[in-house]
């Protein structure tokens, strides 16, 4: 084997053409729409959900994360905008992958535990700004059919993972992998 002048890697021959390369390669890896939602029950086991004014179906609280924001700290972000409640995000109990739909490309969502509010925690949410038009309290039977076939499944999972102390990767809503 013959060695060339220089055989260093190109991190420590040419610092700055390490950087152009490691830019380049950044710009052109793909980008996924993140979402943050938080599981929140009550004291007699029901889920708080939440409607959204900019789409038809209810939907867990939480939102899209912005860029350069950890997925806990938009849950709590949006928790804190649009229900003026400080939710610490607990415990992540799912990560969803959805596969592209309609005009938008695939996504990650993560759904971390919320906790049981008391009945006092629950007089104090409020619609804090204009993105939602409500939210209430569902048991089970109530939220699946208020939410969407996939989002149910992720709030069940959710549900099971905050019970038996697990962790749920779904596709689309189904469970992947070992529970």
């Amino acid at each position: 084997m013959t060695n060339s002048s220089d055989d260093r890697p190109l991190y420590e021959r040419d610092p700055v053409a390490w950087q152009a390369y490691l830019a380049e390669g950044n710009a052109k890896q793909a980008r996924k729409r993140v979402g943050a939602d938080v599981l929140i029950r009550n004291e007699q086991g029901h889920v708080l959900l939440v409607n959204p004014r900019y789409k038809p179906d209810w939907d867990l609280p939480g939102g899209m994360v912005e860029a350069n924001e950890t997925p806990h700290q938009a849950a709590e972000r949006e928790l804190r905008e649009e229900l003026g409640v400080e939710v610490r995000a607990g415990r992540l109990l799912v990560v969803d992958w959805v596969a592209p739909h309609g005009p938008w490309d695939d996504s990650l969502m993560f759904v971390f535990d919320g906790g049981t509010v008391t009945g006092e925690q629950t007089r104090s949410l409020r619609l804090a700004d204009g993105e939602l038009l409500g939210f209430r309290f569902f048991s089970p039977d109530d939220a699946r059919a208020a939410l969407r076939p996939y989002v149910w499944q992720r709030l069940d999972n959710a549900v099971a993972a905050a019970t038996d102390g697990g962790f749920r990767y779904l596709i689309n809503g189904v469970a992947h992998g070992p529970r």
